[in-house]
């Protein structure tokens, strides 16, 4: 027969490897990558910096170009709408891959209600020692790294599974596994409202609102790039932050919330002071200004509210009209006897 008629599916597993600015970082994840590549998966570059490919690698490695400038967010955003593969991983330049890292991770896809996989990321001098295992976000608003939150720490000393603390509501941007169709979910991908630094506690929201399972996997270890000890300038970290709150709050109890981001706010100037309270302030009110912005944002988290409880409905549904076979049920009854009515002497 005709090879005209064979049907090429698309790989299980893309690897999306943004590489905004450093094109040696990104050769250091690509040499990680193809040294443990998994089967069944293609490798996606998204460069926003120039790169020659001095190695001649383009036949297994497909390079996309983003306008140069662009940030990280972008450059993510990008390789995954090139890719095609139904699970995502991103990972980026900077940070390596280990042997069989995907392995475990892509598996617990077999589970149709996760919708991302959070690897673990140790530090490259220790690798005892976790510096990564997702993001979550506080009721006022605030992006908690999971690896970092003394609660987190406390249980994973207490227990030695660091799974057993709290479960996180999304990857961060920098290393994580997502179903493909999140993306479409989200509709843009990662937004870019909220900076790079909040954009994964976002989509962290998105998953939360959507009601699905975000799962942490300890066998997914990835080596952490070097943690930049750069803050956003004030203003621009209390735009974002600001952003975050507004972007979030549907899903949520508005007065509980609102106290909350009270506290956050108090608690925001009280690390920027002295300096830098009055921009990070003037940050957050320019956000309050936009507050018409944040309508379609919250029509998406209201609808994905709305379909996650119809699917529980749903499934409750069909437990309820589910008989076990393998369960003990209560026993038969025996048959009643309907007792004859007496007879009546005709007249």
């Amino acid at each position: 027969m005709s090879d005209e008629f064979d049907v090429v599916l698309p790989p299980r597993l893309s690897i999306v490897i943004p590489a905004p600015a450093d094109p040696a970082a990104m050769e250091e994840t690509l040499v990680s990558v193809l040294e443990n590549r998994p089967d069944d998966c293609e490798i996606v570059v998204a460069l926003g910096c120039d790169y020659a490919d001095p190695w001649n690698i383009s036949e297994e490695v497909r390079f996309v170009q983003a306008p140069t400038g662009s940030g990280l967010v972008s450059c993510t955003n990008l390789g995954v709408a090139a890719s095609e593969g139904q699970i995502v991983h991103v990972l980026a330049a900077g940070w390596r891959a280990t042997d069989g890292w995907a392995d475990a991770a892509v598996d617990r896809f077999d589970d149709e209600s996760v919708a991302a996989v959070v690897p673990l990321g140790v530090a490259a001098d220790d690798r005892d020692r976790i510096v990564s295992a997702g993001v979550r976000t506080a009721t006022g608003g605030r992006r908690i790294d999971v690896a970092a939150d003394p609660h987190w720490r406390r249980a994973r000393v207490s227990t030695g599974l660091p799974a057993a603390a709290a479960v996180p509501m999304g990857p961060v941007l920098e290393a994580g596994f997502w179903r493909a169709e999140v993306f479409e979910m989200a509709g843009r991908g990662f937004t870019t409202s909220c900076g790079e630094p909040l954009a994964d506690a976002d989509m962290a929201v998105t998953l939360s609102r959507s009601g699905r399972t975000v799962a942490l996997e300890t066998g997914s270890v990835v080596i952490a790039a070097a943690l930049s000890v750069t803050r956003s300038r004030p203003f621009a970290a209390g735009l974002h932050a600001e952003r975050l709150f507004w972007r979030s709050l549907a899903g949520q109890s508005v007065v509980p919330a609102a106290v909350c981001h009270l506290y956050e706010i108090v608690r925001h100037a009280v690390t920027r002071a002295p300096l830098g309270t009055v921009p990070m302030l003037a940050g957050r009110l320019v956000a309050l200004l936009q507050f018409g912005g944040y309508l379609p944002r919250y029509m998406q988290l209201r609808g994905l509210v709305a379909e996650a409880a119809e699917r529980a409905r749903g499934e409750a549904d069909d437990a309820g009209r589910t008989i076990r076979i393998d369960e003990p049920h209560a026993a038969v009854g025996r048959p009643r006897r309907r007792t004859a009515a007496p007879l009546r002497k005709s007249a």
